[in-house]
């Protein structure tokens, strides 16, 4: 029987892997790993969206099937929150849609969207489900150079210069997963000129849209005029909101992509369970404050992060925006990489963080690290890592003092 199956052919072996592996083994042990490598939101979810949710589910009817698209009542929520946000006004029925979380979304619109050999731009590093939602749709992936927005701008006129076919599509991602760069609205207006200039649909995955530390919250790309016409945007609750188990994300913007995405969703969902959109339209319609005080706790860890980390020995840049820091791989361990040096961290320093390579080539050389544990771990990290840069990997686990 044949099990080379040609999807499966097409994915390689997931990197993050050997860390998760040797994390398991550790716990399985009992031994205590701070973790930081999975941006998995730790806070609990607002009281008032738990409440909805619980008050909807003991209503009969709320489990039958629900809306492939999103229940009215949340996508006129979703618009709203665009109208208030960014100023964006939406149409709820053509220009919106729920998905189950952005990373669903993004996948099902590359199914819907790609044939097989259409070649799709995607920055480097990039959130794996960029380029490999495009992969699995059978696309040609054309990796661009992003270690920062400026080197992105430039080189997809190069990259489009020199792909055969012409580009399909580009991919945009500010606040960024994993390097959390940010980018203002002339960035958005240079994109959206290149990509009408060349006729390539934009995809802008937003998600960490309302956690940012600055004065200035990061904007949409469906601000810039003319934008409707050839770019979706993709957001998620799961950060804003603390919900990512929740399952719930939205696309918005160009009314064919919307529809394109509308149409692979209806063979493939009902949509979330009606309990859950509901609770959804009240997060994003009730009080906001709730959301300050969940973005002034990653701040908070920021900036201990930061501070501890440089006492240690490992300088990390502060990030503006998003639940990560990208933190260059110290000095003595460049040449070991990206991969070994998580490892080698996790093994000696009980710490777990993502190695760059995962995230492309041009992830190499630094770490991801997310903002996912308590500023007492972030400390006990801190020592950890100070002892460990001290000591060199050949320092023994007793030499770490327990987490408290």
């Amino acid at each position: 029987m044949n099990t080379d199956f040609y999807r499966i052919k097409r994915l390689p072996p997931y990197i993050f892997e050997e860390v998760n592996r040797l994390k398991a083994q550790a716990r399985a042990r009992g031994e205590d790993i701070i973790d930081f490598g999975m941006g998995n939101p730790d806070m609990p979810t607002p009281d008032y969206i738990v409440d909805k949710l619980c008050e909807t589910a003991r209503d009969p009817r709320a489990h039958r099937y629900s809306a492939s698209r999103g229940i009215k009542g949340l996508r006129k929520a979703h618009v709203a929150y665009y109208k208030r946000r960014f100023g964006v006004d939406l149409d709820p029925d053509k220009e919106v849609i729920a998905a189950l979380g952005s990373k669903e979304g993004f996948a099902n619109l590359a199914m819907a969207i790609t044939a097989p050999g259409d070649v799709v731009l995607v920055p480097n590093p990039a959130y794996p489900i960029h380029a490999f939602g495009f992969m699995i749709a059978g696309a040609a992936i054309r990796h661009v150079p992003a270690t920062s927005p400026e080197e992105y701008l430039s080189k997809i006129g190069v990259a489009t210069r020199h792909s055969v076919p012409s580009p399909l599509a580009l991919v945009v991602n500010y606040p960024s997963n994993p390097t959390a760069q940010v980018v203002d609205l002339d960035f958005y207006k240079e994109v959206i000129k290149f990509a009408k200039k060349h006729e390539i649909w934009v995809l802008s995955d937003l998600a960490y849209a309302d956690i940012y530390f600055g004065d200035t919250p990061p904007p949409s790309i469906l601000q810039v005029d003319g934008a409707k016409d050839i770019a979706i945007e993709f957001q998620s609750l799961s950060k804003t909101y603390s919900m990512p188990g929740w399952r719930m994300g939205f696309a918005a913007g160009n009314e064919k992509l919307i529809g394109a995405l509308a149409r692979i969703k209806s063979y493939l969902d009902y949509g979330a369970f009606t309990p859950i959109q509901v609770a959804a339209a009240a997060a994003l319609n009730g009080p906001q404050d709730m959301v300050d005080d969940i973005r002034a706790v990653y701040k908070s860890r920021r900036d201990v992060l930061v501070k501890s980390m440089a006492a240690a020995g490992w300088d990390i840049p502060a990030p503006e925006a998003s639940m990560f820091a990208w933190a260059p791989v110290p000095e003595k361990y460049k040449t070991l990489g990206s991969m070994e040096f998580a490892k080698d961290l996790l093994i000696h320093a009980k710490v777990a963080v993502s190695p760059g390579i995962g995230f492309g080539e041009y992830g190499e050389g630094y770490v991801r690290v997310a903002l996912v544990e308590n500023e007492h771990r972030i400390r006990q990290a801190a020592r950890n890592v100070k002892k460990f840069l001290t000591m060199g990997s050949n320092m023994a686990p007793k030499d770490l003092a327990p987490a408290k």
